[in-house]
């Protein structure tokens, strides 16, 4: 029997159009189509079933399908389906609850009545492109109607006009170099002049010469969490390539530098290798993949893109959890995908033009397949609301070979300076077309011509040509006199190039189709985009604000003596392990421009707790980047889990010497089932806590996204279904300037002999969220917390001035696993052992608090204590790193921990290698 699959008939893929491309250009014009395809041999006959399932885990059942017998044609006999007009008027409300149904749009009932009061004042019936258009504009993922709500908790107006408002506060106070802040694809900071190396003539062949230019650099940070979770690679794969639009389409045009990947799952139960914190009975929910695959598969596809497009990638975390608390089972069914990204944009390019009269609205990239089909408003749904079907559907397909193909147009233009064609940029992400187009012409309005959008499949109809996601598309808005710069550099880099509409100025949407003279479209830009009355949230506290939960339990710890067994479960978490299976598989070194990558120390373990690139070849300048997230901690208090979030970024940032602290600016991405019991509230008092934190501190936030639809139905022991909550995360990204990327020191020991000392922000040890509490089965009561800003901040300061003195030669901060940790990997990554002496009331909570501080490795102790005494911030002489790799720990005098360097770091290494295992040998 023979089995062959390959791309469905109706959908031409990257790989044809660059072939037929090159069949063209080599003189084979009468070429329309080339596919490739695959087939299998087997010895005996099989049925059409045993076919189908042999190919299932084969093929990507979007874009491929098997073949029943060789084909002869890519004719399909399918015709597009026609445009549907929706019996609003005669049959009501009910009309669109069953749209909804079909289309999977999450509208709620101030939704429902909203669309039947414009078609109303309109007096027709809407058609199905335009509800489709309006569920994708109006969905939670585009609209932000939490963030931008009107607020009750416990039965309160809350004083803040909603959260934005809170987020925002934090700016007025801090440091005043911030460019673009919650107005763009992404934020940015003062940079400085520099003499950018760029092509002298960027419209032709010409010398790659140094000429002067002001760079900002600039952040944007999102997430791809629920097509990571139908479709792991490609949901990942798209969620960095839509990232990476987004650095693009910033003010007038941006330059892309470098990436950050992050991933939060369920427990991975990895075949072989049992780690008894996983055995909760849970299973995850057949519509989406496993917590491993997830992990595997989502990586693959955010390294892969970001390999064949040549970015790289130079920071992040991974986390998991599965853990059942009073208030039910948490875990990350729903995962976390979270993709960041630095950039740089010239200083005359960081504002928008408006949408005027005449302009052109021009779309370059690929073509449209259907692909992706409502994931705006898809995503805006907890799991399991929607259809598998739809689910499968909403997902996008990446083809990062065109992402570079636009990006080299992009820069070109940006490279032109003054003469810079584009007046504003948007990236085609979430809704496609019929979101990024009424936004980049709001609010002058246009008409859209239909049939010239590019198309990669005839049989798509107008609702999926206008509303499908296929990815790499930008859309610029452009003079009629700037065209010609635009189609010369878009034919060089062989862009596909297509002028789709232009600016009408009458606030008229109007998509119109030439095939048979109808206006599928046509609507006023303010019923799509204007000004909507808010939606009112009610949410409810588990506890009073500020009080402790009564439900949770102090942790219950093992007698003293069963220390290195608990150590080595730690250190085989995956929050706290080697992270080797994602730094193996991925560029980190592309540019040129990257100085700090995840590698430090000798053997080039991934402990970096910071990333820096240069602004450019020639200039002493550059951005320094960290994350900081603690979820965990979150579920004991909202607040002390972002406080210790934005502690772990700027910490993580301490090493690399920045302008001033005042000057970080951090994007804040948010990430929680928000309708869920008890979710909301948390959101609130979250958001005011790490205001409250962030302006003491003088830093702030200027932008970020939310995922509010954090939840999943799970599967229990007992064959029950159960909605299956994600523990509530904050993201925080801290990017600073550095004057000098030579300032800077890494993780790893470096001399033997020099003495360790910890800074600690507070005094107490928690132990309540931390990683010794997630491998003992448990969460505890009382979490670690920022207590003292202003002794946070006088640590940060304090190492920002050893650091530049040369009194240290290496720090790292104290985070998952706690201080015993912060000690070993600092060994691993120096490949020097260490003596400590740590005093103490309890072991267990001197060695495993994840309470906020930062041990330093000290060169020169007498300078070193004249800056410490300066910042009045305290020390504890920990220790001296050793020239051997032995590793001796005391508490309180006496001996309780006697290894070698290596036999701890193949525990450390235990889990990433399972891992790895299964990614290079599934």
């Amino acid at each position: 029997t023979i089995v062959e699959y390959g791309p469905r008939l109706n959908f031409e893929t990257a790989w044809s159009s660059n072939a037929v491309e090159i069949c063209h250009r080599s003189g084979a014009p009468s070429i329309r189509r080339l596919e490739r395809s695959v087939r299998l041999g087997f010895p005996f006959a099989l049925s059409e079933e045993q076919m189908d399932h042999i190919i299932a885990p084969l093929h990507d059942r979007m874009t491929e399908m098997r073949y029943p017998e060789p084909l002869a044609s890519f004719e399909t006999g399918m015709s597009p389906e026609p445009v549907r007009r929706i019996p609003l008027l005669a049959q009501g409300i009910a009309a669109l609850r069953e749209f909804d149904c079909t289309y999977g749009c999450s509208w709620d009932s101030s939704d429902l009545e909203l669309i039947a009061g414009i078609f109303g004042r309109l007096q027709r019936d809407p058609t199905d492109v335009e509800l489709f258009q309006i569920a994708q504009a109006n969905s939670e993922h585009s609209r932000h109607w939490v963030f931008k709500g009107e607020l009750w908790v416990d039965g309160e107006r809350v004083p803040e006009k909603n959260l934005m408002e809170i987020v925002k506060q934090p700016l007025a106070v801090s440091g005043p170099n911030s460019v673009i802040a919650f107005r763009d694809d992404s934020s940015a900071i003062r940079g400085t002049e520099v003499n950018l190396f760029a092509a002298s003539d960027p419209l032709g062949p010409s010398e790659l010469a140094a000429a002067p230019a002001l760079l900002h650099p600039t952040l944007t940070a999102e997430t791809h969490n629920f097509p990571s979770g139908v479709a792991p690679y490609p949901g990942a794969a798209t969620g960095g390539g839509g990232r990476i639009r987004d650095n693009q389409a910033v003010g007038r045009g941006g330059l892309v530098c470098a990436s950050g990947a992050a991933y939060c799952v369920g427990n991975l139960h990895l075949p072989g290798y049992e780690l008894p914190w996983e055995d909760d009975g849970y299973t995850h929910p057949p519509d989406l993949a496993s917590p491993a695959e997830i992990l595997i598969e989502a990586s693959n596809g955010a390294s892969d893109y970001g390999n064949c497009f040549g970015e790289p990638l130079i920071y992040g975390f991974t986390r998991t959890y599965g853990l059942r608390l009073p208030d039910g089972y948490r875990s990350w069914f729903k995962p976390i995908m979270y993709s960041v990204g630095a950039g740089q944009i010239r200083d005359e390019h960081t504002v928008k033009g408006g949408p005027e009269k005449d302009m052109l609205v021009v779309q370059v990239g690929g073509p449209a397949y259907r692909i992706g089909m409502g994931g705006g408003a898809a995503s805006s749904m907890e799991q399991g609301k929607n259809v598998q079907e739809l689910d499968f559907n909403a997902v996008q397909r990446g083809d990062p070979e065109m992402e570079q193909r636009v990006n080299r147009l992009m820069r070109a233009c940006v490279e032109l300076g003054g003469a810079n064609p584009i007046v504003s940029a948007h990236d085609l992400g979430a809704g496609g077309d019929c979101n990024a187009l009424p936004e980049i012409v709001e609010p002058a309005g246009a008409v859209i011509d239909l049939r010239a959008i590019p198309v990669g499949d005839r049989t798509l109809s107008v609702l999926e040509i206008w509303g499908n996601e296929s990815q790499e598309r930008n859309a610029l808005l452009v003079r009629p006199m700037g065209l010609a710069v635009l189609e010369t550099v878009a034919a060089r880099e062989n862009v596909p190039l297509a002028v789709v509409g232009r600016i009408t100025g009458d606030g008229i949407l109007v998509l119109y189709d030439k095939m048979d003279d109808s206006r599928p479209v046509d609507l006023p830009l303010d019923d799509i985009l204007g000004q909507l009355p808010p939606k009112k949230y009610e949410f409810q506290r588990r506890a009073p604000r500020g009080a402790p939960r009564q439900d949770l339990q102090p942790l219950a710890l093992p007698p003293e003596s069963d220390l290195q067994r608990v150590l080595e479960m730690v250190l085989r978490l995956p929050a706290v392990c080697s992270k080797r299976f994602l730094t193996n598989k991925v560029d980190l070194d592309v540019t040129g421009l990257v100085i700090q990558r995840q590698l430090v120390g000798p053997r080039h373990l991934p402990l970096s707790d910071y990333a820096v690139i240069a602004q450019t070849y020639n200039a002493p300048s550059g951005t320094a980047l960290s994350l900081g997230e603690q979820p965990i901690k979150g579920l004991i208090s909202p607040g002390a889990g972002v406080r210790m979030a934005a502690a772990e970024a700027l910490l993580n940032m301490a090493g690399a010497v920045i302008t001033d602290i005042s000057d970080i600016k951090c994007s804040a991405n948010w990430m929680l089932a928000v309708k869920q019991p008890g979710e909301g509230a948390w959101l609130y008092d979250a958001a005011c806590a790490l205001r409250d934190l962030l302006a003491e501190l003088g830093v702030a936030i200027d932008g970020g996204k939310d995922s509010l639809s954090m939840a999943s139905q799970g599967l229990t022991a007992e064959g029950g279904s159960e909605l299956v909550k994600a523990p509530p995360e904050l993201v925080v990204a801290p990017y600073a300037l550095m004057p000098d990327v030579e300032l800077r020191v890494t993780s790893d020991l470096k001399e033997g002999g020099n003495a360790l000392w910890l800074l600690p922000v507070g005094v107490r040890r928690r132990l309540g969220g931390s990683a010794l509490a997630q491998v003992l089965g448990q969460l505890g009561d009382e979490a670690p917390d920022i207590d003292d800003a202003g002794a946070l901040r006088a640590v940060f300061e304090a190492v920002q001035d050893l650091v530049r003195s040369r009194a240290i030669v290496s720090c790292h901060d104290v985070s998952d696993g706690g201080l015993i940790v912060t000690l070993l990997e600092m060994a691993f990554a120096g490949d020097k052992g260490w003596t400590a002496d740590i005093a103490g009331d309890d072991l267990y909570a001197s060695l495993f608090a994840e309470e906020a501080g930062i041990v330093v490795e000290v060169a020169d102790e007498r300078r070193a204590g004249e800056i410490l005494g300066r910042h009045g911030v305290a020390r504890i002489e920990l220790g001296h790193a050793q020239q051997t790799r032995d590793l001796e720990l005391r508490f309180n005098g006496r001996l309780v921990l006697q290894r070698r360097v290596p036999e701890l770091h193949a525990v450390w290494e235990e889990t990433a290698y399972q891992l790895e295992r299964l990614q290079q040998n599934p």
